[in-house]
């Protein structure tokens, strides 16, 4: 959940990064989570997710679910740039936490 509100830049959990979106992951993205739920428990063995199998996922789920505003269109940035800087800045704050 720390992820998707990162994403939305008039939230105080947002990221620097999330000024770059004008339309930005919803709650609803949790949806993915049953995707790492089950990544996890096939692939991995666990009942549980971990920070590496959201990091993993996290692109797939939210790549669709943000659009980045003009100015940084015309930076030259990516969607996956921008979530790349998002989820290891949230992942960073979960490691430290």
């Amino acid at each position: 959940m720390r992820l998707v509100m990162a994403t939305q830049p008039d939230q105080k959990e947002a990221h620097e990064a999330a000024n770059d979106i004008s339309v930005t992951a919803v709650p609803p993205a949790r949806a993915g989570a049953g995707g790492m739920r089950t990544r996890a428990r096939l692939l991995r063995g666990r009942y549980h997710m971990s920070i590496e199998d959201i990091k993993e996922i996290a692109h797939s789920v939210l790549r669709h679910r943000i659009i980045l505003n003009f100015d940084a269109h015309a930076d030259g940035k990516t969607p996956d740039a921008i979530l790349a800087s998002i989820i290891s800045g949230v992942s960073v704050q979960a490691t430290a936490a």
